[in-house]
Order: structure tokens, then C-alpha cells, then sequence
């Protein structure tokens, strides 16, 4: 841990900079400098290459990540409130924190800073898992885009994403999470940690990609085939495929599935091999 300089307590810079959190914008601030800190431990080594932040609010997680060593932080934040106070704490760390005005929804995260890059971040819950779903999209060109992802999400996303098959939670983003990344569901964190308190549970997940996919596939017959046999997740494959329009009884003998099998059933590995029979199949 890097000597930390003197700061002003978070609740005083949100006083003087008249940060009240902004629901339109997903704002749930978290003040414990405790808990930020558990969340930059998680993160593993920050020393080198680029942290990536997404929505830092006042910055109680920034400053967390800066005590705890990170070599250089990327905070991207749209309330321009928030980028006047994120201004005075990168005085305070000279050279280490760059602030981007901006959407993360619009800007590439993958061309940010030095590799190895990774993301940490309290996610505002309206983008998180379009957030994710982008991040996993480069992943899937280039698993050496992010070194990690370590982020807060509800904790119903959270275990959606971990969720194994013959489960409620398991669904689409399970397998596009699962096919790319190792998942692990750190901790949860409660409602009333956070001002103002959102109406559920946090919970931070670390995603650590995998050097490859857990199975060969295409990204694009991959999202097409979950979205179809999830769309319909009560019916059989053989009725809730029908929609890709090619021969569902070859794709599912192709791919050593029984007919009658539900989209839960499936594992990763098995929806990968009715992509790769889709693609070849189109």
C-alpha cells in the first residue's frame, strides 16, 4: 500500500460539490472506505498497467484503488459534479488518475491506458449488464483485452451469472459469462451500505477470462442460439429452435443433444456445439 495523502472526509466533498445522487443516473454511492477497500483488494494486484472505473461518484472506490497501489486509474464519469471532485482528488495523486468525461456506454474501454488493463467498478444498475455484454464482446475477440472485471452488480445479475445449468438464474448471460471467464461471486454487500440505499443486495463478481473459450464457437451463433432457446425456455429445443430456420433435428443430432432437452439443461459446452452447427448450417 502506497503512503495515501491526507483527504477530506467523502461526506464533506459531496456537501461542497452538491452531489446528492441522481437516481436518472444510477447513482447508489458507496461512503465505507472499508468496504471500497475489500472491493480494491479483490481487484488482486494494481501495480501495473490500468485500472479502468466506471461511474466513481464522489470517489470512494477511486481512492480506495489509488491507496491500495494502482500504478495508474482510468475513472470514466458523466456527472460533471463528479469529474469537478474527481479533479481535486487526481491533485492529490499526481500522474496516477486520469478522469474521462464521458458515457461509458460510448466510449471503448478495450483502447484505455496500458495493458494489462482491468475494470473495477460499483456499476450503476440501469447500463451494468450492457456493460458487461460489451466487455465480454471484446473479450471474445481478444481474451487478453482485460487482465479481470471485478464488479458490483444486483445480486440477481450476479447469480445469473454464475448459475449452472437445471437452475431458475440459468440463462443467456450465464453461458456468454461462463463460456469466456471463470466467475466467482466474491461477496454481497447490503442495501443500506450504499446512499441512497438501492431496493436489493449487492453483490461484487470477479470474471477472470479464460486464455480461450471453454468451447470452440462463434460469438454471433452463440448469442443467436441462447436467444432463441432461451427465449422459450419452458418449450423443448426442437420447438424453441425452429426460429433460426435451419433444421433443427440436424442441428441437435449434430450437436449430441436429445430433442426433448430445455434450454436450462444445457451446459456451455453444448450450446457451443449447436453454434458451431448453426454457423456452419446458415
Amino acid at each position: 500500500m502506497r503512503d495515501a495523502p491526507s483527504l477530506p472526509p467523502l461526506r464533506d466533498v459531496i456537501a461542497r460539490h452538491g452531489l446528492a445522487a441522481r437516481r436518472s443516473l444510477g447513482q447508489h454511492f458507496l461512503l465505507d472506505l472499508n468496504l471500497t477497500r475489500r472491493i480494491a483488494r479483490a481487484a488482486g494486484d494494481l501495480a501495473t498497467g490500468t485500472t479502468i472505473e466506471i461511474g466513481p461518484g464522489p470517489g470512494g472506490l477511486t481512492r480506495a484503488l489509488l491507496e491500495l497501489g494502482a500504478s495508474r486509474v482510468v475513472a470514466i464519469e458523466r456527472d460533471a459534479r463528479c469529474v469537478a471532485a474527481l479533479g481535486e482528488l487526481a491533485a492529490s495523486y499526481p500522474g496516477r488518475l486520469e478522469i474521462v468525461d464521458g458515457d461509458a456506454l460510448a466510449i471503448d474501454a478495450a483502447a484505455l491506458g496500458a495493458a494489462p488493463r482491468r475494470i473495477v467498478a460499483n456499476l450503476p444498475y440501469n447500463i451494468s449488464t450492457a456493460l458487461l455484454v460489451r466487455w465480454l464482446t471484446d473479450l471474445a475477440r481478444d481474451p487478453r483485452t482485460y487482465e479481470s472485471l471485478t464488479l458490483m452488480f444486483q445480486r440477481e445479475v450476479a447469480e445469473r451469472l454464475a448459475a449452472k445449468p437445471r437452475s431458475k438464474d440459468y440463462g443467456r448471460l450465464s453461458v456468454l459469462a461462463q463460456w469466456l471467464c471463470k466467475v466467482e461471486l466474491c461477496f454481497n454487500i447490503s442495501k443500506e451500505a450504499f446512499t441512497p440505499p438501492p431496493k436489493v443486495t449487492s453483490t461484487l463478481v470477479r470474471l477472470v477470462p479464460r486464455p480461450e473459450p471453454l468451447a470452440p464457437a462463434r460469438l454471433e451463433a452463440l448469442e443467436a442460439v441462447t436467444a432463441a432457446a432461451f427465449g422459450q425456455r419452458r418449450k423443448m429445443l426442437r420447438a424453441s429452435l425452429r426460429s433460426l430456420g435451419v433444421d433443427v433435428a440436424m442441428l441437435l443430432a449434430g450437436a449430441g443433444l436429445p430433442d426433448t432437452a430445455r434450454a436450462e439443461e444445457i451446459a456451455v459446452e453444448g450450446f457451443c456445439a449447436l453454434a458451431r452447427g448453426y454457423a456452419a448450417a446458415r
